[in-house]
């Protein structure tokens, strides 16, 4: 684990685009995801609440991503075309396929197909790049949007190399999740559209309880989904400590912490492959540096036993949903009585995904 004491006098001093929310309700199969309460885990763990927020159904997708694709795309299309922010869909689709418009980016599985399911909704072609990882089923998910599916011999890095490379063709929009140097206004509107679930998940923490987050525990990939959850808590007057959970194969934002800086690590196969990344988001980094309250890194195991434990109880995530019980039951084993966790506590864990197929680990 990594400690930040100083993240809890952090805050930053992003206000929220009020954009974005209208924007989700308008697309097509919008609601408002449930957040569960998870009694049996506050009561084992001396907790006052435990609630999951349940992201296994967004927009009929098995995951959150689309949040931040859709309006990331939007909002680039309508920048591009001199639209409002509030131009509807089919306005956004007319200037798209005026101009040509041809979405490009890579992905471990969830984010490419929100980028192929916002291409759908727009009627304009997209090219996803995939690591040879990734298993034939993930594949043929992002290609029953309509989407192109190209496989990269190598990890994801080097699928992002590939994308990179396409986006260079005339009418290619390049739609990351990450960011690097002369890449960073897309990835920070991405960051901007998964404000939409933190809206949801103040209202109804506060509905369950009567009071606000205490703990709040997200997942990192690229960083770019625990960026506008540190955001979000700590503008917001909830000023709750936010927990981080990596796999312990591809523990890049641990590895960086650590060292001050970004620091790039080896991966290896993990069950919790949406979170199977080497390299922190440049855009990301500062703010994660300084409001990371503490950093975990989890096995596959332990990721396994918790999709287990939610799976009986009739919560249907996937292991990098799962994962955030996971670094609760970690953080109680070995560090409660430091971090004050206790029976005022009201703990959020932000499952990103749904059920899927995965071989157990051993």
């Amino acid at each position: 684990m990594y400690f930040n004491s100083s993240a809890a006098i952090y805050q930053t001093n992003t206000t929220l685009n009020p954009a974005v929310f209208p924007f989700h309700r308008r697309l097509p199969g919008y609601n408002t995801t449930r957040l569960v309460p998870l009694p049996d885990v506050a009561k084992e763990l001396g907790l006052g609440h435990v609630l999951l927020k349940d992201e296994s159904d967004r927009f009929r997708l098995p995951a959150f991503k689309i949040l931040g694709a859709s309006w990331a795309i939007h909002r680039a299309i309508a920048t591009q075309s001199a639209l409002d922010l509030s131009s509807s869909i089919e306005a956004v689709s007319t200037a798209a396929k005026d101009a040509g418009i041809k979405l490009v980016t890579c992905s471990e599985g969830n984010w490419g197909r929100a980028v192929a399911r916002m291409a759908k909704y727009l009627g304009i072609p997209a090219t996803i790049f995939v690591p040879k990882f990734m298993d034939l089923a993930t594949q043929g998910r992002i290609g029953s949007e309509g989407a192109t599916v190209e496989v990269v011999q190598g990890n994801y890095d080097d699928s992002i190399v590939a994308a990179r490379e396409e986006a260079k063709k005339p009418g290619r929009l390049l739609v990351m999740d990450t960011s690097w140097d002369g890449y960073e206004t897309i990835p920070q509107w991405v960051v901007e559209g998964y404000s939409t679930m933190l809206t949801e998940t103040d209202a109804q923490v506060q509905e369950l309880t009567g009071k606000t987050a205490t703990f709040a525990i997200a997942s990192v990939g690229v960083g770019s989904w625990a960026q506008s959850v540190v955001m979000h808590y700590k503008t917001h007057s909830a000023r709750a400590t936010v927990v981080t959970v990596e796999p312990d194969t591809a523990a890049c934002l641990q590895a960086s912490l650590q060292a001050g800086k970004i620091t790039t690590v080896d991966t290896a196969e993990s069950i919790m492959c949406g979170m199977n990344c080497g390299t922190v988001s440049t855009t990301a980094w500062p703010v994660l540096r300084a409001g990371v309250g503490i950093s975990v890194a989890i096995t596959d195991v332990e990721a396994h036993e918790s999709v287990q434990y939610l799976h009986a109880r009739g919560v249907m995530v996937g292991p990098c949903g799962a994962a955030t019980l996971g670094a609760l039951r970690r953080l109680c084993k070995e560090e409660k009585g430091r971090l004050g966790l206790g029976k005022e506590s009201v703990v959020v864990l932000f499952s990103t995904e749904g059920a899927r197929e995965y071989v157990a680990p051993k």
